[in-house]
Order: structure tokens, then sequence, then C-alpha cells
């Protein structure tokens, strides 16, 4: 059974970092681009961060680049995003995603990912 676990989710202070860590389990992932996106209540699933298979393309939103960094590695089937300068506004909670074929890139669109996590949540407060 295929299994995509977020951590790392927490109460923190506006200005605080925190890093999130996604491990799949039940196949390899390491051919396939991975991202994380968020939802908010009342609000639809938003993209975050992306990376591609091999780790050499990243993709960020708007609203978090230059804050949030992605990253991953392959042998302990675990990506990453480190959280910097949190705000409110990133308040929500984080969902990990992988892309079902091989080889692709920094995808920002959610439905190029099959494979999803139950999801992590953070609250930043002011």
């Amino acid at each position: 059974q295929v299994q995509l676990v977020e951590s790392g989710g927490g109460f923190v202070q506006a200005g605080d970092s925190l890093t999130l860590s996604c491990t799949t389990s039940g196949r390899t992932f390491s051919r396939n681009s991975m991202g994380w996106f968020r939802q908010s209540p009342g609000t639809e699933r938003q993209f975050v961060s992306a990376v591609s298979w091999g780790g050499s393309e990243t993709n960020y939103a708007d609203s978090v680049k230059g804050r949030f960094t992605i990253s991953r590695d392959n042998a302990l089937n675990t990506i990453y995003l480190q959280m910097n300068n949190l705000k409110p506004e990133d308040t929500a909670v984080y969902y990990c995603a992988a892309e079902g074929a091989a080889f692709g890139g920094a995808w920002n669109d959610s439905l190029q990912y099959t494979f999803w996590g139950r999801g992590t949540q953070v609250t930043v407060s002011s």
C-alpha cells in the first residue's frame, strides 16, 4: 500500500521557522516529481512548491518564494519543506503529493499528482 506521511507541522509565531517532512512507503518515488500543496478552511487547495524527480528543478508559489525551500532525499524516500519567516497567511493544512508518472518536472498543477498524504497542520500566530 502506497503511503505518503507528512510530519513537522505545529503552532508557531510569525517569523518562526518549521521544516515539514514527507516520507513515502509502499513504492519508491525516486523517479517521480513531488510537491507540497496547502489548504485553509473555505479555500481551494493551492500549490506551494514542487521538485522534479532528479531534484534539479524546483518551483515555488510567488507567496513563498525566498522563504520556503523544497528538497528531497531519495535514499530516505523523503522530501522536505523548510519554511522560514512564517506569516499568519501561511496557516493551512499542508499536503505532500507524488506524481504517478516518472521523470516529470516540478509541476504546480495538482492534477499532475496521483498520490497524496493526509496533511499536517501549520498554524502561524501573529
